[in-house]
């Protein structure tokens, strides 16, 4: 039985490129320079899982647009499927979908991002999740099976703690919300280190320093 390949793009890294028809339009990943992206594929449409999922990201869009993210979906279905299930979501739960879904019938993108998994589905694309930051360098990739709803109060959790390391030059420990205190990196010679002792920061050891912002 021939097996769909799939590649996976990597960390810290340009984010695969692509040029798609969606239910917004024709998209590109160029389109969203200057501006944080979070890509999301899901199974098929009119699935209940992935219902709760676009509810949930349609009730948080006000939010990721507040903190200069953009939403996209994407299935293995076409845009015709797309308006129809996004119709039906308005009209049985009274949710409009606000962003765009990929329609990718070919697979396109769902290979080059990772998205399908042959020990899951052969033609369906798992529950993965991209975060593409403003100079379209990927940051982050979250997948879960496709029988689980992902929390999209951990996606925002995460885009906040992916701005404030870029904007402090901080890491984040487990769990963090913003006004919580952050790490800082380590020394990384015998002279940083004692630097890191009169520089204030709140020190647990030698390599364990955090601070609030």
């Amino acid at each position: 039985m021939e097996q769909t390949s799939s590649s996976f793009p990597q960390l810290n890294a340009p984010a695969p490129d692509f040029d798609v028809r969606t239910t917004h339009g024709q998209k590109k990943l160029a389109d969203y320079k200057g501006k944080w992206l979070i890509l999301f594929a899901h199974p098929a449409d009119f699935t209940p899982v992935c219902t709760t999922e676009f509810i949930a990201f349609a009730r948080a869009h006000d939010k990721f647009q507040s903190m200069n993210c953009d939403l996209l979906g994407l299935s293995i279905d076409s845009v015709f499927a797309h308006l129809a299930w996004t119709q039906n979501i308005e009209d049985k739960f009274g949710v409009k979908i606000p962003f765009p879904i990929i329609e990718d019938i070919k697979m396109d993108v769902a290979r080059v991002y990772g998205m399908v998994h042959p020990g899951a589905a052969d033609t369906q694309a798992v529950r993965a999740t991209f975060f593409i930051d403003p100079k379209g360098i990927l940051r982050a990739m979250v997948y879960y099976p496709m029988s689980n709803g992902r929390s999209i109060n951990e996606f925002i959790r995460l885009l906040e703690a992916l701005q404030t390391t870029d904007e402090h030059g901080v890491a984040t420990p487990e769990n963090w919300t913003p006004g919580c205190k952050v790490i800082v990196s380590p020394p990384k010679t015998s002279q940083d280190l004692e630097k890191r002792l009169t520089e204030g920061y709140e020190m647990t050891d030698w390599y364990f320093s955090q601070k609030s912002l």
